[in-house]
């Protein structure tokens, strides 16, 4: 099992002998790890590809934090560990604040940005926050969760299939993440960041409806939008391969390293 800074992480590469693209590292959301990815993002043919389990989360060690930038330093951690210098960052709604965080904190280590069910403020409703920490309650939170992160056609072994990956994770990891969620807000420092960004946002987004990426659009120098339909908050699940097309192409838009070819005098 694949473990770095103590975090398990699922690992795809893709040969290519002639372009060095930048490695991509995935971040789930609130209560996620890395099945929070569908395979079809998981195995793009893009390179590197490392979809983390945050600690205290799927198979990792350790607990969960409480805060964006705790999550941050322990992306930075396993960068380091790794020896990766810099990478695209794609997250998912929590992931995708750590994302954001990761470019304005240590902006050399990010090529460019993958935002989904994001915003640049991500207000938790009081309800959940009253609930998902309590054992006796818990239940009643991850359902009111997953009810408002799928769209209205969302096919039931999905939504099924996401309230038993909820369900696996203790109380405190996904009231922790909620916290950290809540307390999230970086609107005056968006300007800052100058890397290139790809939003994704379902159409039927009711945890970070359209206008909070529209609103990132606005505020971001290097960035495009897309609204998918037939997607809610987790769009990227409900709409696999439109997510998986739209990431792959946004990577292979960015500047690369091609290799330089030897001498003939050396290939002999």
């Amino acid at each position: 099992m694949p473990l770095a800074a103590g975090m398990y992480y699922f690992f795809h590469e893709t040969k290519d002998n002639t372009v060095k693209r930048p490695a991509l590292i995935l971040i789930h959301g609130a209560g996620g790890n890395h099945l929070s990815w569908a395979p079809q993002i998981r195995r793009m043919d893009v390179g590197k590809i490392y979809a983390l389990d945050l600690p205290g989360h799927g198979k990792s060690e350790g607990v969960g934090r409480h805060s964006v930038d705790e999550y941050v330093e322990d992306v930075v951690t396993f960068m380091k560990e790794l020896k990766i210098g810099s990478a695209v960052i794609a997250g998912v709604s929590m992931g995708s604040a750590v994302a954001l965080k990761l470019a304005l904190k240590y902006p050399r280590k990010v090529r460019g940005l993958g935002l989904i069910g994001s915003g640049a403020k991500l207000r938790v409703a009081s309800e959940i926050l009253e609930t998902a920490g309590n054992s006796n309650t818990f239940e009643a939170a991850v359902d009111l969760v997953n009810a408002n992160c799928f769209s209205a056609n969302v096919a039931p072994a999905l939504l099924q299939l996401s309230k038993r990956h909820l369900m696996e994770v203790r109380p405190p990891v996904l009231l922790g993440d909620f916290l950290a969620c809540n307390e999230f807000n970086i609107i005056e420092q968006l300007p800052r960041i100058k890397q290139r960004a790809v939003i994704i946002c379902g159409a039927e987004d009711r945890m970070t409806p359209v206008k909070y990426s529209q609103f990132l659009k606005d505020s971001l120098v290097k960035s495009e939008l897309h609204v998918l339909e037939n997607a809610g908050h987790l769009a990227m699940l409900e709409q696999p391969d439109v997510a998986a097309e739209l990431l792959k192409q946004f990577i292979e838009s960015l500047p690369v390293r091609k290799k330089k070819e030897k001498p003939a005098a050396e290939q002999k």
